[in-house]
This record gives structure tokens, C-alpha cells and sequence, in this order.
């Protein structure tokens, strides 16, 4: 195994987009990565030369937790530990949601929140015993972007996994595990417009909202301007502590994209703005001194 600075990495979702990206750069950088996805066919159409330092494993991460957990047992046993676990694996439901309701939801949480959830927890006990390891966490800008119909579901979704990694950094501390949320704009990245609109219940009377909101993130697919491999490698730098991260305080958040630091900050902003107006009336509700 290398040298004393040599990290083995699971990535999730390594077939496409980002993960795809952080597989080329981190072994550019001397690392082993267990590369997983849900086909593994494939995986190793898009990975198809032999590799040492690289491993190839089927995992859907929306399977049931148990399944999940012999899966990472699987990675572990490839070299023995796994010090960097990303969750990258995800995608993007479209649905008004009085017409995806609860049933979209829960397919959209499956994937985004219970399948982070479920990957990250069977990483943990190994990490905990070595008291080392690095999670890191693919949000999304859109948890600050939650106005963008029809992508409400996986915004709540970011929101969520978001709030869980804030959590897991306090919980894992102890541990001298880290964490890294990271929240991209819009990157170059296929597919992730694919899917089309999710229509439990049709009322027709949002058809007009629903087809331009489609229309108008068909119309932003292969044109973004960010592009993912820059991402990752900065990516990798931070984990690393190398390149433009090197000297720099580890960040629980790492915002990525010009787009999305416009984005964050109009919305925190915002929210700052309401709360000044609304301050006065909304802090004075104490009970009175003599109750």
C-alpha cells in the first residue's frame, strides 16, 4: 500500500458527472479509490482499463441499509480501510409538488438523504475505530434555491442531507473524523436534466408553470459554464490539504461555482434583510416579568 500519505477513497455514483471527474483526479494524485455505481457494466465501460490503484464495485446506494452494509464490508476488504468515503450518488426529481406529493418525495429522499445516510453509517464504525477518516458530502446550491419549480423536491432534499452533515461533524469530532459539505452550482455534467417531469396526480391547472419550468433546465444542460474536473481537483486539494488548499483551515462547506456563490449569498441576504424588517416585533414575546 504505498506511502504513508496514500488515501483510499469509495466514491458513490462513478459512472457520469462528478464522480466520474473525482476518480480520474484522485488517482491522478497517487490514491486508490473503490469506485462504485449502480450498474457495473457500466462502470467499466467508462473505466475499462485495468488500473491497481483502482477497484470497481456495484452499489446502488437506494438499496435497503443491510445491503448497503455488506457492499462497504466488500470496499473495506479491497485494502483494509477507507479513509475518505464521498457521497457523490444522486439525481434530480421534477415534480409540482401537489402533483408529485409524498410518493416523489420519498423516491427523491430514498436516493439523496436515506442512501447517504445508509453508505456514510457503514463507513463510520471503521472510521470511529481508527479515530480517522474523512466524509465528504455532494449538496447542492439549490438548497438555497428552493423557488426553482419544479425542483423543490431535490432542494429539500440537499437541504436535508445539508443539515445531516452539520450533525455528523459535531457527532464525529470526537472521533477525529472530518466533514465536507460541498454545494456546487450548475457544472457541466451529463444528464443531470435528464429526467422528466414525475406526475403522480396531473392538474392541469399547473401544466404552463410545470412545461416552462422544464424547458427552462432542458435549455441550461451541456451549456453551463462550470466545468466539473476543475471542481473535483479542488476538490481533492482540500481533502488533501494540497495545491490552492494547502495552509487553508478545513471548511465544513465548500461552495463551488461563481454561480452559486451569487446564489447563496442573494438568499442569505434576503434572509437577513427579513429578519432586521421583522426584529422588532418578533424577538419581544418573553413573558412579562411578573409571570
Amino acid at each position: 500500500m504505498g506511502g504513508f500519505h496514500q488515501k483510499v477513497w469509495l466514491i458513490t455514483g462513478t459512472s457520469s458527472g462528478f464522480g466520474k471527474r473525482l476518480v480520474a483526479s484522485v488517482l491522478a494524485r497517487g490514491d486508490c479509490v473503490i469506485a462504485t455505481a449502480r450498474n457495473l457494466e457500466k462502470l467499466r465501460a467508462v473505466f475499462p482499463t485495468p488500473e491497481r490503484r483502482l477497484h470497481l464495485l456495484q452499489l446502488d446506494i437506494s438499496d435497503a441499509a443491510e445491503l448497503v452494509q455488506q457492499r462497504v464490508k466488500e470496499a473495506l476488504a479491497v485494502w483494509g480501510r477507507i479513509d475518505v468515503v464521498v457521497n457523490n450518488a444522486g439525481y434530480g426529481v421534477k415534480a409540482v409538488l401537489e402533483e408529485g406529493g409524498a410518493l416523489a418525495a420519498l423516491t427523491q429522499f430514498q436516493t439523496n438523504l436515506f442512501g447517504v445516510l445508509n453508505v456514510t453509517n457503514a463507513v463510520l464504525p471503521h472510521m470511529r475505530e481508527r479515530r480517522a477518516g474523512t466524509v465528504v458530502i455532494l449538496g447542492s446550491r439549490s438548497a438555497w434555491r428552493a423557488e426553482a419549480s419544479p425542483a423543490g423536491l431535490y432542494a429539500a432534499s440537499k437541504a436535508a442531507v445539508h443539515a445531516v452533515g452539520e450533525t455528523y461533524a459535531s457527532e464525529l469530532r470526537p472521533f477525529g473524523v472530518r466533514v465536507l459539505i460541498v454545494a456546487p452550482g450548475a457544472f457541466r455534467t451529463e444528464g443531470v436534466h435528464a429526467y422528466p417531469a414525475t406526475i403522480n396526480t396531473h392538474i392541469p391547472a399547473y401544466d404552463d408553470m410545470r412545461n416552462a419550468g422544464m424547458a427552462r433546465f432542458t435549455a441550461i444542460a451541456g451549456h453551463e459554464k462550470g466545468d466539473p474536473a476543475k471542481a473535483m481537483e479542488l476538490l481533492v486539494d482540500v481533502v488533501k490539504g494540497e495545491g490552492r488548499a494547502a495552509g487553508r483551515e478545513w471548511p465544513l462547506w465548500l461552495v463551488l461555482g461563481r454561480d452559486a456563490y451569487v446564489d447563496v449569498r442573494a438568499k442569505t441576504q434576503k434572509l437577513l434583510a427579513t429578519m432586521d424588517a421583522w426584529e422588532d416585533v418578533a424577538t419581544d414575546l418573553e413573558f412579562d416579568c411578573d409571570q
